[in-house]
């Protein structure tokens, strides 16, 4: 609302000028200019009047047919559903027909009916497949099924063989040798010749190297999550030596931040929340130990193996430390149901369902919880393997561990031995006396009270004025209870004592003895002694660890008959799949132990690939296999597959995650321009061939860190409980169990990163929604992007970064102090100096001619609408004028830095 036509107008255009950047990097130039209203283009929504023209390339069925009939059809037409007595699985059955006949005649696509059912033609049936149950074909992909045809339909026979021998993930990984390149001079290391040989076969160039202000940003976003700052860049910048990037790498990788950056992408993965979930979302006030532990674990590099053992099975470690059982912390992520009349039983196998899905998709790159109901229609998993899975986690127990640190513990411990010690001899004092003492002192009480006296004292007639003023009390003193005026024992003693000892029973001694050993003053002083003692006794310390632990005894697994708990089918044992290398156990029993061992063996085909797509995924913003989720059946086949194997093989070589960050982040495919490359837009549309380097938006906690960092405002706090900074306070009250009452955290703690803001699963903080955070209640391999107007008003609006404009705005006047009294020559290049401030803080690179010209005009527009106090009061704030500093001229910097943050730069990664 602060800007005036000419500010809005250069946001615009600085904003236009990035859109067409990001767009023609992209290679989505051409919706742009659609979308700008520049070309009208009709728009085809199903199939034209005449086919596709088929492709030109050689085609072959395993490699490009087959995964496209068992992503679109198998579902209808596979091995648990035949539609109109058609199967497209094998070949015999698809090339004999359904009901209407063959429909795939080789060498005639024209004439197969396929074809026309798949490119939407076919009179009778329209298009295939329907609506809802299965991706449809494109007009490249009917152009590939044609081409297949009119080539032969050739269909070898290793096609038909079990899935689970000839998939390509489920294959052992073999080291590929390094294909044969002609530009020797491009190949940084060994990744390099598994992409410039699939570029060279294509007759594509790859990139030139990015400059170096990009490659420093690019770096720091992709290995910490943060900015370098100006000093560091012009460090790097300045460095001419050979080996200043790779020396620039080693000093990254030893940042601590770097732990807090790759730790979100795992608690994405390990569903990390703060809240239970559900209805009542209750906190989880220790959550954060798990959090802190992946933290550390992945800053100390901890062999990918251990950091997998650890967390599958950390309590069953032989000697397992307190951070061994912490580790397993991974297992109570799981959401918890704490609402009234909960079925215990129902939410503990949701929780081992999810254990078990959660397990599979994050080691094995697999939708195991596909088979949860029935046997996976696709990947060879069977009902009775999955739930063979579920069995190494239905034994899990939850337990919470003491975390104090061990000098706290010790001198609890210690205090807590002396207390008891004491405690002891204050109960045996007791008990002697109740042993030696107290018979006699009973009796001769009892004798006190013989006689058959009336044990009622006389209270007169209560004529005239009381002690204390107050009325007399008119009631029968033997209707008061004792201790009141004029009582001296119950009725049911006096009742008891009336019998003479040697008449009375057993009740009536009872009764007896339990009075008087609440009136005896010896006994009477002892328990006081103890009272005062327990009042002493040592606070245990309260900081706890959520972990899980293995019961002694084991539960009983049977398969739940169409996923339901309560249906139980056949018994199971813990097992791993027959079609996967063979588990080892320990014992006769298989635990969680056993299982965790055999993820990462070197035997298990998928840990590693998965792993390491995940970690190419990151940087590419695609995996070498492009489904991270999914590496089965259903999943696109890798595209650099030797690439893919050779990383695989590397990282199990002594499973270093920083050594395959290392390995990627030095290779000449990672340090590409991103510019874009009009000529690869047909024939690489989606970058696939890795020809430049990916553009894209960073994630939402990364893009509040960026506004914290940049300013200079990010507390740089390693660890600890989570944090609630400042958001409406309507919004936490919108839970259904109104649970969430969410207090701003103070001080520092309002600006620590967005890895460590509160994560309340029913209301999570409305920032990291608006940019794709995922809700936590699965794993999540990979986030949505979107791109909405609530973004920009977020990045232009929201408290937090109205406050780190006005930090930048600040630390900018600072930096780069005005000349006193000096004329608007000096005035004007003060200016220019504060721009390249804000722009090597904001982009880590300074500004081009053109932006200086822009931002020059927009200074001289802005500061004549800043006259009016109002505007500049509201810019500023409450926060008094540095000395020296015209409250214009430092308004104008923190609309200036408001601009810049809101600008598509800021939040990309180049």
């Amino acid at each position: 609302m602060l800007l005036s036509a000419f500010s809005t107008r250069l946001s615009r255009i600085l904003s236009v000028q990035a859109c067409f950047r990001r767009a023609a990097s992209s290679g989505c130039l051409s919706l742009l200019v659609l979308a700008c209203g520049l070309v009208s283009v009709p728009v085809v929504h199903g199939a034209g009047p005449g086919l596709p023209a088929a492709a030109s390339q050689k085609v072959e069925f395993i490699r490009d047919i087959q995964p496209l009939l068992r992503r679109s059809c198998y579902s209808c037409h596979g091995v648990e559903e035949q539609e109109a007595g058609l199967r497209l699985d094998t070949k015999a059955r698809a090339l004999a027909g359904g009901e209407g006949g063959p429909v795939i005649i080789a060498g005639k696509s024209d004439k197969s009916r396929l074809v026309l059912l798949l490119a939407g033609i076919d009179e009778d049936s329209g298009v295939m497949p329907p609506e809802g149950d299965g991706a449809p074909f494109t007009s490249e992909e009917v152009a590939l099924v044609r081409a297949w045809i009119d080539q032969g339909a050739d269909w070898p026979a290793e096609a038909d063989r079990p899935l689970a021998e000839r998939h390509w993930s489920f294959q052992p990984i073999v080291r590929p040798e390094a294909p044969a390149v002609k530009q020797q001079g491009w190949i940084k290391n060994g990744i390099d010749p598994f992409i410039l040989a699939r570029l060279e076969a294509e007759g594509i160039e790859p990139a030139i190297e990015a400059d170096r202000s990009t490659l420093i940003r690019r770096l720091y976003l992709d290995l910490l999550g943060l900015p370098p700052q100006p000093a560091e860049v012009e460090q790097f910048l300045s460095d001419k030596e050979d080996g200043a990037y790779e020396r620039l790498v080693d000093r990254v990788l030893l940042s601590q931040h770097y732990g807090e950056r790759w730790g979100r992408h795992w608690l994405d993965l390990a569903r990390y929340a703060d809240s239970d979930g559900y209805e009542k979302d209750r906190p989880r006030p220790h959550a954060w130990r798990y959090r802190d532990w992946v933290i550390a674990a992945l800053n100390a590099d901890m062999p990918f193996d251990q950091f997998t053992i650890a967390q599958v099975a950390g309590d069953l470690l032989p000697d397992a430390d307190r951070e061994m059982k912490t580790a397993t912390g991974f297992h109570r992520n799981t959401l918890h149901n704490t609402e009234g009349g909960t079925d215990k039983e129902e939410d503990r196998s949701k929780k081992t369902v999810d254990r078990t899905n959660t397990t599979g998709a994050i080691w094995l790159g697999l939708t195991v919880g596909c088979a949860e109901c029935h046997t996976h229609k696709y990947d060879p998993l069977t009902h009775h393997e999955y739930y063979s899975l579920y069995a190494f986690f239905n034994n899990i127990d939850e337990l919470d561990l003491d975390m104090a640190p061990a000098a706290e513990l010790a001198r609890y411990q210690t205090d807590k031995a002396a207390f008891d010690a004491e405690q002891k001899k204050l109960d045996a004092a007791a008990a002697q006396y109740v042993k030696k003492e107290l018979p006699a002192a009973q009796q001769a009480w009892e004798a006190a009270q013989a006689n058959d006296l009336d044990n009622l004292l006389d209270q007169g007639d209560a004529d005239g004025p009381t002690s204390d003023g107050k009325p007399a009390d008119a009631k029968p003193a033997d209707k008061k209870p004792a201790g009141n005026k004029g009582v001296v024992v119950p009725e049911n003693v006096e009742l008891a004592l009336a019998v003479t000892a040697a008449d009375r029973t057993e009740l009536q001694r009872n009764v007896i003895r339990d009075y008087y050993l609440t009136i005896d003053p010896p006994l009477l002083a002892l328990k006081k002694a103890a009272e005062a003692h327990k009042s002493k006794a040592p606070k245990a310390p309260t900081a706890k660890a959520q972990a899980v632990v293995e019961r002694s005894t084991p539960r009983e697994a049977y398969i739940h008959l169409r996923g339901n708990f309560l249906d139980h089918g056949a018994a199971v044992t813990a097992a791993t799949p027959a079609w996967l290398p063979p588990l080892q156990p320990r014992g006769e029993q298989a635990d969680r132990l056993d299982l965790a061992r055999w993820i990462v063996s070197p035997e298990n085909p998928l840990t590693a690939r998965v792993t390491v797509n995940r970690i190419w995924q990151r940087y590419f913003g695609r995996g070498l296999a492009p489904n991270p989720d999914d590496l089965g059946a259903q999943g696109d086949p890798p595209s650099h597959p030797l690439l893919l194997d050779w990383l695989a093989d590397e990282f199990r070589t002594d499973w270093s995650l920083k050594h395959v960050h290392r390995l990627i982040v030095t290779s000449a495919v990672y340090r590409q321009s991103s510019a874009a490359r009009p000529e690869l837009d047909d024939l690489d549309p989606l970058n696939t061939l890795l020809a430049r380097q990916s553009r894209r938006r960073v994630e939402a906690e990364v893009i509040r860190d960026l506004a914290l960092a940049s300013s200079g405002l990010l507390a740089p706090q390693i660890g600890g409980p989570s944090v609630h900074p400042p958001q409406p306070q309507e919004y936490s009250t919108l839970t259904y169990a109104g649970s969430a009452r969410w207090k701003d955290s103070e001080g520092s703690d309002r600006f620590r990163r967005g890895l460590y803001t509160f994560f309340q699963r029913t209301s999570p903080y409305p920032m990291l929604m608006t940019f794709d955070s995922p809700d936590s209640t699965v794993c999540t391999a990979q986030r949505a992007t979107s791109n909405t107007p609530l973004q920009a008003l977020t990045l232009w609006n929201d408290r937090v970064f109205f406050e780190a404009a006005q930090a930048l705005g600040r630390r900018i006047v600072r930096k780069v102090p005005g000349v006193p009294k000096s004329g608007e020559k000096e005035a004007a290049a003060v200016a220019d100096r504060r721009l390249e401030e804000a722009y090597l803080a904001c982009f880590a690179r300074r500004p081009n001619d053109a932006e200086r010209s822009a931002w020059r005009d927009f200074r001289t527009a802005q500061l004549a609408v800043l006259a009016d106090q109002p505007t500049v009061k509201e810019l500023l704030g409450p926060e008094p004028t540095p000395e020296g500093c015209d409250p214009q001229e430092l308004a104008f910097w923190v609309l200036a830095s408001r601009t810049l943050m809101n600008l598509d730069e800021f939040v990309t990664k180049e």
